[in-house]
């Protein structure tokens, strides 16, 4: 057997391994999709937290003027 016979040989199982591979990998992101999906199907509307229930900082019954004059603007508009 030549060489160049044995160094295809190689190449072409070294692409197979690679095929097998890329497969596995699809096959998991699949899997891992349909598990998530199927978890969220199966969550109430009572399962979810109410909106700004886990946001945490200063209420708004606390804050002060001077805090909102001061703070940064959420469009990049800095303050006066």
């Amino acid at each position: 057997m030549g060489t160049t016979y044995l160094k295809r040989q190689k190449e072409m199982k070294r692409l197979e391994k690679q095929r097998e591979k890329a497969e596995r990998r699809a096959q998991k992101k699949l899997a891992n999709r349909a598990q998530s999906e199927a978890r969220d199907e199966n969550l109430s509307p009572t399962d979810y937290d109410a909106p700004g229930a886990n946001v945490t900082g200063p209420s708004a019954d606390h804050i002060s003027p001077h805090h909102l004059e001061n703070s940064p603007d959420p469009n990049g508009i800095p303050p006066k």
